[in-house]
């Protein structure tokens, strides 16, 4: 289990051999490559764990098929021995889903492109299991798909996940192994020494400051990586956009893929936490990392034109969406000026004033960055690294009860009493510090069931101000900041959002003359990126 949160004061007065910046999914797995090795390391995380891209991705963990014809078959082959790892280790996390590639006449890539693409991936990752279906057989299989032009459909294996969930389970196995973690807590300074760095740190739960020590740092906090002085042109912003749907309006079993009919780019929808998601854009997000990133019109536009082409009975319109997620993909550029879909999702590491910088990468490949930062901080040599890319010992060694279907990525979420106990489990156990932790990351309601927000406040607040120790002040200041997140963050962009309509978030009034924490988040421009590539 996490634990409690640590103070700055209990941690200022450890030495570490080494402190990660950033808790994503990279930053989590580095965490647990060095734990196991028993380097005594600590993460720090400036918001909350996962809070990024890591919350907010297409929710795959996947070889990447596209990037075969790319000529990338080495991070393909990776990231589906990877792949089939998870699957094995966490198989109520990461399973095993079929995806089917719609094939219409005249529309690349056709069957037989496919079908060579599918059996090199099939062959890298160790499996046979691709197989083709006929027009009516798609039909049948993939209710509503519009038939006109249709050939039938590929079908292949992939694996989703809840990947925040997936975040948060590395963590318990790192703190099984020792190490050490803290979230809402802001790096604002490092400075080197003869032989350790001082790390300034500000806690922006408790108000507190502190100066942490460490033999080395690596630095693995996705986009923000590029705010290091001079490093900015390192990283590539990419932003990802999703819509989710209600299951009834949107029923899917598998995962359903087809070429834009725009760009041919090739789109995803698939269930996800009783929900239905759509996905993904892919263009350069220009809004400043400190405002939270946003879907914008256009592409929220632009996945609902995929999806009038391949479900045009079920006209989907804007009134259907329940919510949205952008998530920014720190991409490293190739300097040549592709377009984004083109460049590579590989990682990067290197140097920068004694510090250790990664960006880049898969979801499914963070172990494989791990043992990459890991060597270029000087804790394991050229011979461990490759040992460890190799090894077929087991990642998750440690046992974690979870509340019955906390995480399954396509069950719905918890109801009733099962609801009440993952709260109660997650509060206790996952070192929660703002109402948002816990139903954005820990428990999916955004932006899987946003309507169910309103309805469960009242339920969930004794719980929150006995496990949390909130008064009435703190916790109508948490209810107003989710309020703004779930308009912010994840509503529809433009600014309507029916599960928080009215006063819902607000059922009572704080005391009067109250104070309490800032509860605002920073606005947000509409006009953001470059358009739909």
């Amino acid at each position: 289990m996490l634990g409690p949160r640590p103070t700055l004061a209990d941690l200022a007065a450890e030495r570490f051999d080494l402190i990660v910046v950033g808790g994503g999914i990279s930053g989590a797995g580095i965490l647990l490559e060095a734990a196991r090795r028993g380097v005594k390391t600590l993460l720090v995380e400036q918001a909350d764990f996962a809070s990024g891209a890591s919350s907010r991705s297409s929710k795959m963990v996947h070889g990447g098929l596209r990037y075969i014809p790319q000529g990338r078959l080495g991070l393909t082959r990776d990231a589906l021995l990877e792949r089939e790892r998870l699957v094995a280790e966490l198989p109520d996390l990461v399973i095993r889903q079929p995806y089917a590639y719609v094939v219409r006449r005249g529309v690349f890539p056709g069957r037989w492109p496919l079908e060579l693409v599918l059996g090199l991936y099939d062959a890298m990752a160790g499996i046979r299991d691709h197989h083709w279906l006929g027009r009516d057989a798609t039909l049948a299989r993939i209710p509503g798909l519009a038939p006109e032009g249709l050939v039938g459909a590929m079908v292949y294996t992939d694996a989703l996940t809840d990947d925040a969930r997936l975040v948060l389970r590395i963590l318990h196995e790192a703190a099984a192994e020792g190490g050490r973690m803290i979230n809402h807590v802001r790096v604002t300074a490092t400075r080197q020494g003869a032989d350790e760095f001082a790390v300034e740190v500000h806690d922006t739960l408790a108000g507190t400051t502190a100066t942490l020590s460490a033999a080395r740092v690596i630095r693995a906090g996705g986009p923000w990586v590029g705010e290091v002085a001079g490093e900015a042109k390192k990283i590539r912003p990419l932003r990802g956009s999703h819509l989710f749907f209600t299951r009834d309006r949107l029923p899917l079993s598998d995962c359903v893929a087809a070429a834009h009919p725009r760009d041919r780019r090739p789109v995803y929808a698939f269930p996800w936490a009783g929900a239905t998601c759509v996905g993904t854009t892919d263009l350069d997000h220009a809004t400043p990392l400190s405002r939270e990133p946003r879907a914008t019109v256009e592409e929220m536009d632009y996945l609902l034109e995929f999806l009038a082409r391949e479900f045009p009975e079920r006209r989907l319109g804007r009134d259907d969406v329940i919510a949205t997620q952008a998530g920014i993909r720190p991409v490293v550029p190739s300097g040549k000026g592709l377009n984004p879909s083109q460049e590579s999702r590989d990682h990067s590491v290197w140097h920068h004033g004694g510090e250790v910088l990664v960006a880049g990468g898969k979801l499914t490949t963070f172990r494989l960055i791990a043992l990459d930062a890991l060597a270029a901080a000087g804790l394991i040599d050229a011979a461990e690294r490759k040992r460890a890319r190799r090894t077929k010992e087991r990642l998750f060694r440690h046992a974690v009860a979870f509340p019955d279907r906390l995480g399954h990525p396509t069950a719905p979420l918890p109801e009733g009493e099962a609801l009440i106990e993952a709260f109660a489990w997650t509060l206790d156990h996952e070192m929660v510090g703002r109402l948002d932790d816990l139903l954005a990351r820990r428990l999916r309601l955004l932006p899987a069931r946003p309507a169910a927000l309103v309805p469960l406040l009242a339920t969930i607040e004794p719980f929150c101000r006995d496990r949390l120790g909130w008064d009435a002040t703190r916790w109508h200041a948490e209810v107003a900041r989710l309020a703004e997140i779930a308009e912010d963050v994840y509503g529809l962009p433009t600014g309507d959002v029916r599960a928080i309509r009215g006063d819902g978030f607000r059922p009572s009034q704080p005391p009067p003359n109250s104070t309490g924490p800032e509860a605002v988040i920073p606005g947000r421009s509409e006009a953001e990126g470059k358009g739909i590539r």
